[in-house]
């Protein structure tokens, strides 16, 4: 089973910068379709960015513009460009392979990066 180690977290003032970075294990990386997932403090989990195994992307509507989420299929990783970040974006970030048009997450979750963006 895939497993999965986010890396890249920090605090940034608003309009800062990060990128986060996802290492994916298993065999057969190229196959899968990936999304990036976040959590604030007493919401639920949703989807910021998704990546298809043939490159198609999908964003949450309020990174867009501001988020790019990319792959390197040689290198097994996700990779997460945020800039312009607002304070809303504070959360924990995830990645996870899912399925289906909803963007399932499938895999087990890995301990996530924190990201906090101060006012």
């Amino acid at each position: 089973q895939v497993q999965f180690v986010e890396s890249g977290g920090g605090l940034v003032q608003t309009g800062g910068s990060l990128r986060l970075s996802c290492a994916a294990s298993g065999s057969a990386f190229n196959i899968y379709d990936f999304g990036w997932y976040r959590q604030a403090p007493g919401k639920q989990r949703e989807l910021v960015a998704a990546i298809t195994s043939g490159g198609t992307t999908n964003y949450k509507d309020s990174v867009k513009g501001r988020f790019t989420v990319s792959r390197d299929n040689a290198k097994n990783t996700v990779a997460l460009q945020m800039n312009s970040l607002l304070p809303e974006d504070t959360a924990v970030y995830y990645c996870n392979y899912y399925v289906g048009a909803r963007f399932k997450p499938t895999g087990s979750w890995g301990q996530g990066t924190q990201v906090t963006v101060s006012s």
